[in-house]
């Protein structure tokens, strides 16, 4: 099962910190991008993803393992 975590405004999106989810078959990071989409309709926010805590671009071409956590994190702020 892949673990996502849900961080600040997607975390408040989702109504929950993290999900695990199992797929027939090896996923990419987009096609799971895709689907938490679908499914929360995050068009309106900004956010980073990470894989196993290495910040990774979106339109990463990235096949994710079962044991990978991915974590959709929101604008870092400076200072």
């Amino acid at each position: 099962m892949i673990e996502v975590k849900y961080f600040g405004a997607v975390a408040e999106k989702t109504k929950c910190e993290f999900e695990k989810l199992s797929f027939s078959e090896e996923v990419s990071l987009q096609k799971l991008l895709s689907d938490l989409n679908e499914k929360y309709e995050f068009e309106s926010l900004t956010f980073s993803v990470a894989v196993n805590q290495k910040i990774v671009p979106k339109t990463a071409d990235y096949n994710l393992q079962t044991s990978d956590i991915v974590a959709l994190l929101p604008p870092f702020a400076g200072g």
